[in-house]
């Protein structure tokens, strides 16, 4: 069974196709997590169909396979099933981790209010949603994050195609917004399979 914390580190892989040079110790310090969240979201992730094995030469990085020292180094190589992908994240995570709106508090903008949705809604008086985060800049309604280490994980290492995927994703999670068929078509653009 997946994890909230799968998805969010599947979100980075599909953000970064030069994943494949990352270690598992980077992506834990990036996405604020230990490393073994990471080993074994990676094995869910594997497990779901959502991630495959990838040889070197499969995917462009003929060189990389002369500094692998082992069967096992090269067994991490990991890329995301595309198709997959796009389906389980439009279609399976609003149902699977559905997110509301809670108290007013000081975060970071995300889903309809964050940059990436600029111009395609209206954002009148009422309150945005925010990942709750004491460092954030923005005042607005709560809507808890996939995982609690998302806010910080974006504060101290930015990273804007991330950023983007995960607050579409929030859209799609709050389910009610009129701009969930936008959130659908960008996260469509942004996942090619």
């Amino acid at each position: 069974m997946l994890k909230p914390q799968d998805v969010v580190l599947l979100l980075k892989l599909l953000a970064h196709p030069e994943h494949l040079k990352w270690s598992q110790a980077h992506m834990a310090m990036h996405l604020c997590v230990s490393v073994s969240e990471i080993n074994a979201g990676i094995k869910r992730l594997i497990s779901a169909g959502l991630l495959q094995i990838a040889h070197p030469i499969l995917v462009n990085l003929a060189g990389i396979e002369k500094r692998m020292q082992s069967k096992q180094q090269i067994d991490r190589l990991y890329q995301p099933v595309l198709a997959a992908c796009k389906e389980f994240i439009i279609s399976g995570v609003k149902y699977m981790f559905p997110a509301q709106l809670g108290e007013m508090t000081v975060g970071v903008k995300t889903s309809y209010a964050a940059p990436v949705m600029k111009g395609y809604t209206t954002l009148g008086n009422d309150p945005v949603p925010v990942w709750p985060y004491a460092e954030g800049n923005q005042r607005g309604m709560s809507l808890a994050p996939l995982y609690p280490s998302v806010p910080k994980s974006i504060d101290q290492f930015p990273d804007t195609q991330f950023y983007e995927l995960l607050c579409l994703v929030d859209v799609l999670r709050q389910g009610n917004c009129r701009e969930y068929v936008k959130a659908v078509e960008l996260l469509k653009e942004r996942i090619k399979a």
